[in-house]
């Protein structure tokens, strides 16, 4: 039986490769696009969302703009792999 992975991914190393490629990129759009929306949720934010998702009141991680910038923060990982790669640490 073929998995509809295997059946529409190329097959063999080329395909292992364009994944792994694909997963790099992805991870190094995470962490910039997690601060872009932390940005434009403080600038353009009109508190709304902020009052749905924060569940703490009175915390210091309760709002939109903080689980951001920590998602940014967590997926930051993939850029600290190119910077030592790009300075001979790997």
């Amino acid at each position: 039986m073929t998995s509809p992975v295997s059946a529409t991914a190329p097959s063999g190393r080329d395909g292992v490769v364009a994944a792994r490629h694909l997963a790099r990129w992805l991870g190094l759009a995470a962490t910039p696009t997690f601060a872009v929306m932390a940005l434009l949720t403080a600038v353009l934010g009109d508190g709304a969302a902020d009052m749905l998702c924060g569940a703490g009141q009175g915390s210091l991680l309760g709002g939109m703009v903080p689980m951001y910038l920590l998602m940014s923060a967590f997926h930051s990982g993939a850029w600290l792999r190119l910077i030592a790669e790009w300075r001979g640490g790997i």
